[in-house]
């Protein structure tokens, strides 16, 4: 099992005061042979909106030398990760979280704009200092 990404806990506390109950911290899948643990499980079950919605939560930090070497691996992990879960899990979403930050300043750039969309990644947007929830990109 891989090591939590810093901001572990932050986007934890974040999916909590959205009304999320984390089921899985990290969440376990084994499939063909292979193990993987993506950060978080949660599901809702207070919002009307979300009532029953499971999700899964993958956290990167982006705090290494270099964004676009982040934005690889977690696009990676990302697929694997979507991938199992449809395998195993298919009505749960997979969603990426990353900081505010880092989505203002490297997300919004034209070619990353467009892997995301190529991708078809979920992008859950979170507030390092206020412990919160900026945004969901579905």
């Amino acid at each position: 099992m891989s090591a939590k990404d810093v901001t572990h806990t932050i986007v934890r506390h974040a999916l909590e005061k959205d009304g999320w109950i984390i089921t899985h911290d990290p969440y376990y899948i084994k499939v063909g042979g292979v193990e993987l643990y993506i950060d978080l499980g949660a599901d809702a079950i207070v919002a009307a909106e979300r009532a029953g919605q499971k999700i899964a939560v993958e956290v990167k930090s982006f705090l290494g030398a270099s964004s676009i070497s982040e934005f690889h691996t977690a696009l990676g992990q990302f697929f694997n990760y979507r991938l199992a879960l449809e395998e195993k899990d298919p009505d749960r979403i997979l969603y990426l979280a990353v900081p505010l930050n880092t989505y203002d300043e490297f997300f919004t750039l034209q070619f990353i704009q467009k892997a995301v969309q190529r991708a078809d990644l979920k992008l859950l947007i979170y507030n390092e200092l206020q412990e919160a929830i900026s945004q969901w990109i579905p």
